[in-house]
């Protein structure tokens, strides 16, 4: 199932966590002053522009009492980055730059300190907010010892989760929505924990923001199941691909280029359950370790990143490890995962600091390529450390060679019915020839060749 070229068919994504990025108070109080740090984050969209970038992704933007996922109000930024003013300023600045813009939404549940919760809180069964919160049960004690019980996302208790089915929540979820398309001209929204929201409130997302702006992107958090299950013309536009994201390092890290090679052709070869979808790949991001710290192997990066671009479907880099930051999930904290970072000091002390360049060089190959960007996927070769697959548009063949090797490794490829010259993309200036089908090519130590098809 192909659907037209829209823009995010063709993004590559920045990912920010602002709250982290910025260094805000990890506890806000619900009087705390406007603090501006939003400035803190100008100097990024730039940043993300030089890697290649053309889509910036934001974490929570909205009043929170934490971490930005436990909602006090959808209508008015965390006053810890700023105000709804400067961050349409902000908004202004990077679609002058021409990115596109896509927010955070957390609509399976809020924080405790949302004002309808608040208000059950103060006047019980006389609320009249009592229904708009999943299964509240007076009579019975929740572990912060209120006089009744509620639904929570996986038990965490801080978490109230919504009732999504009452009309009254979703026409304030909707109005706020239509006021972040207004007011931000935004261009996308990821949805928290959509494998957890009931498909019928997508149906009613979709239509409110398509009404609004055709090309507006439903992206789903999504870790297990069916993906066309969310991601069709009536629901989600993509998801989060945890499906590959495992593959992409352990195939590295345990020298078994197998295991995504069959979750990649399962999900997009000849066969494949997810051909024509566009799903949101990424090796890290806010809730997961930091790939460097998996790998422990600098070097195997860069035929990870090599992957991330040529795949199917849609990369995202998560704010520092283009420079191979490191960082671990803490006891009872994602905040390792989400740090505090000065551009300037990581710009001129970096980690890997050619890791940048190649990335914007994937990107530019990416961008300049319909069968990368649209093609199929057809596996041609695979074994412990090497892996090989086609990328085929109506009019382009590309042939992407990965080798996690450390020595120079020499593969013998069939390719049925390529005859003639493939040209390196990713090494200007080289070439092989394919002969009645047959290439011969040597792939580089802890890297590859992305080699197009002379037309």
């Amino acid at each position: 199932m192909m659907y037209g070229h829209a823009w995010y068919q063709n993004a590559i994504f920045y990912h920010l966590y602002p709250l982290g990025l910025v260094g805000a108070p990890e506890q806000h109080r619900i009087d705390a002053a406007v603090e501006p740090r939003l400035d803190q984050l100008y100097p990024w969209i730039g940043h993300a522009q030089s890697l290649g970038a053309n889509a910036l992704f934001l974490g929570p933007v909205f009043e929170a009492s934490t971490h930005g996922y436990d909602t006090r109000d959808y209508y008015q930024v965390d006053r810890r980055l700023g105000d709804n003013p400067s961050f349409a300023r902000f908004s202004e600045a990077v679609h002058q730059c021409g990115l596109r813009l896509v927010l955070d939404a957390v609509f399976h549940h809020v924080g405790r300190e949302f004002w309808a919760f608040r208000d059950v809180l103060e006047k019980g069964e006389n609320s009249a907010y009592v229904d708009w919160f999943a299964n509240i049960r007076f009579g019975e004690t929740s572990p912060y010892g209120d006089p009744f019980s509620y639904d929570a996302w996986q038990g965490h208790y801080a978490l109230v989760k919504l009732n999504l089915a009452n009309p009254h929540v979703r026409v304030h979820l909707f109005d706020a929505v239509r006021m972040w398309m207004d007011t931000f001209n935004i261009d996308g929204l990821r949805l928290d924990a959509a494998d957890c929201i009931d498909s019928d409130f997508l149906r009613a997302l979709r239509d409110v923001v398509k009404a609004r702006k055709e090309d507006f992107w439903l992206m789903g958090e999504v870790v297990h199941g069916n993906y066309c299950d969310w991601v069709n013309p009536v629901t989600l536009d993509s998801v989060t691909n945890y499906a590959s994201y495992k593959g992409l390092f352990s195939s590295l890290k345990d020298q078994n280029y197998f295991e995504i090679a069959h979750t990649l052709d399962n999900q997009f070869g000849a066969q494949g359950r997810y051909k024509g979808l566009y799903l949101y790949n990424f090796v890290d991001n806010h809730d997961v370790g930091r790939v460097t710290s998996k790998l422990m192997d600098d070097r195997l990066l860069y035929p990870l990143y090599l992957l991330l671009y040529t795949m199917p479907g849609i990369p995202s880099i998560y704010y520092g490890s283009e420079w191979g930051l490191q960082g671990e999930k803490g006891k009872h904290t994602d905040a390792p995962l989400r740090p505090k970072l000065d551009l300037d000091t990581l710009k001129n002390n970096p980690r890997l600091p050619d890791l940048p360049g190649v990335l914007r060089t994937l990107g530019d190959i990416r961008r300049g390529s319909v069968a990368i960007s649209h093609g199929d996927f057809r596996l041609v070769f695979v074994n412990h450390q090497q892996f090989a697959f086609t990328r085929r548009s109506d009019n382009e063949i590309v042939l992407v060679i990965l080798n996690s090797d450390q020595r120079d490794v020499q593969l013998s490829l069939r390719i049925p019915g390529s005859t003639g010259e493939f040209y390196d993309l990713l090494n200007p200036g080289q070439a092989f020839t394919a002969a009645e089908g047959n290439l011969q090519v040597s792939i580089p130590p802890t890297w590859g060749r992305i080699l197009k098809a002379a037309s």
